[in-house]
């Protein structure tokens, strides 16, 4: 809802979009923000617009509708832009320029608009006018190559990575930092925010270990890419999953334990030729019985051990129902807002 946090009292004006856009446009509501979207003429293409089902338009103040290529539109959308702290794109590069709603046409009327262009592969580049998709702009960051099987291709991460990691959650960061400037300068800004830079970005931990000679670019070759076979899931009887992460070495041996892993090869936690017998041992271990048998022996905390929760049995039961983060509705699942954000314990009029 907007008006009722941090960010109360921010316009935001918002192109209709997919993706990323509406999904920067979701948290900086869910925090106060005021949201005012652009909508064209008949909807979004293809179906995809999932209407007053889709999460990521709550939070709304109001929606109007413009047809950006009339002149008509052109103007009432340049009328929204003066009243907006910032302003979200997400139309391939030259786009906003021929409609005539470019950066310097908005400067022209807000001098201090924060205005982002969230697109796939950025404003300039041999690929900026590309169209794509998550699973094409994570290609080009190294990203997806590092992802799934040795033995099969990489697999598509949902759009976690790219739209939403990569994008939205970046491009949010990006409006609000840049707002924090115009504030005290009066001047705003151009963002130019990238799926692909921003995907490439949160691989910044592996281009790390791989610099450091500790990390291949190998699929299934690394600690953390299910090489591991402390640091990846496995299937029970019933066709259930379960999720080890005992990395440091006082979690594996509470994992050894629950798991009942006696034999001498599992002393050795990091010798990485013995890895892959290791991986199939456990497995076949795990594959002996139900999820329903496994409970009590994975209820140790420091086994690092968890069920693999599908979307209904996360949203029924479990941590994040407790938290109200997910819950269920006539509507069906409720998605809550984070991260959370409280006033400072004993503040005056508390």
């Amino acid at each position: 809802m907007s008006g009722t946090g941090p960010l109360d009292g921010i316009e935001v004006l918002e192109f209709d979009a997919i993706g990323p856009v509406p999904f920067c446009a979701m948290m900086l509501a869910d925090h106060g923000a005021r949201i005012t979207r652009v909508t064209r003429p008949g909807g979004q293409p293809g179906g995809i617009d999932a209407g007053d089902a889709d999460m990521m338009l709550r939070g709304r103040a109001r929606e109007v509708p413009l047809d950006l290529k009339s002149s008509g539109g052109r103007a009432a959308a340049l009328e929204l832009v003066a009243g907006a702290d910032i302003l979200l794109e997400g139309f391939r590069p030259g786009v906003m320029e021929r409609l005539g709603l470019d950066p310097a046409a908005c400067a022209a009327r807000n001098r201090a608009i924060v205005y982002c262009r969230l697109t796939g592969y950025g404003q300039d580049g041999p690929l900026a006018t590309h169209p794509g998709h998550d699973i094409n702009y994570i290609a080009q960051s190294g990203a997806l190559h590092a992802m799934g099987r040795r033995d099969a291709p990489p697999p598509p991460p949902l759009s976690l990575v790219g739209d939403f990691g990569g994008g939205g959650m970046m491009a949010a960061f990006a409006v609000l930092a840049a707002l924090l400037a115009a504030r005290t300068s009066g001047r705003g800004a151009v963002i130019d925010a990238a799926m692909a830079d921003g995907a490439a970005l949160l691989m910044a931990l592996s281009y790390g270990l791989r610099n450091a000679g500790i990390g291949s670019a190998a699929r299934e070759a690394n600690l953390l890419d299910g090489a591991a076979p402390f640091y990846r899931c496995y299937a029970t009887r019933d066709e259930k999953f379960i999720a080890a992460g005992a990395l440091e070495p006082k979690f594996y041996a509470a994992m050894r334990r629950a798991l009942g892993l006696d034999a001498q090869i599992f002393d050795a936690q990091m010798d990485r030729e013995r890895w892959p017998e290791m991986a199939a041992r456990i497995a076949r271990i795990v594959a002996a019985r139900d999820m329903a048998a496994w409970r009590p022996a994975i209820a140790d905390p420091d086994a690092c051990l968890s069920e693999v929760l599908d979307m209904d049995a996360a949203a029924r039961g479990g941590h994040l129902r407790a938290r109200g983060m997910l819950g269920l509705s006539r509507r069906g699942i409720e998605l809550g807002r984070a991260p959370r954000i409280d006033p400072l314990p004993g503040m005056p009029g508390d």
